[in-house]
């Protein structure tokens, strides 16, 4: 699990391969995440927007971005956490993806970045 705290949010990541959802004779391979996102901060906040940076190991970078996650935008009163899992799809076996928060302060409509941790995708066949 990867880990990072920015601005008072800590976000944790945690991947999986998707075999039965893979197929890397077709260059498709399916990796799940999950992220927990905990607001330690003294401030009731919301998710707004998302940013992700994805690179496959052969260099070839994409850049996602909209409006929440997984169709929500989640409010975090102090304390509170929120979990969702989502997947990524890659042409190669091996990739990363990091990417930051759009959030928002309730008291003041005042925005800042969480940032999301670096993590790394490896098919498990990979490491053998």
């Amino acid at each position: 699990m990867e880990t990072l705290t920015t601005n008072n949010i800590t976000v944790s990541v945690e991947t999986e391969y998707l075999a039965a959802h893979s197929n890397p004779r077709e260059g498709k391979y399916i990796f799940g995440y999950h992220i927990t996102i905990e607001n330690r901060s003294p401030h009731t906040v919301q998710l707004l927007r998302r940013y992700w940076f994805i690179q496959d190991s052969d260099g070839i970078q994409r850049e996602v971005e909209g409006d929440g996650v997984v169709g929500q935008q989640p409010v975090l009163a102090p304390g509170e956490i929120h979990g969702y899992s989502s997947f990524c799809n890659l042409d190669t076996p091996i990739g990363k993806m990091s990417g930051n928060y759009l959030m928002e302060r309730a008291e003041d409509s005042s925005t800042f970045h969480a940032s999301i941790p670096e993590f790394q995708m490896i098919a498990p066949f990979i490491l053998n």
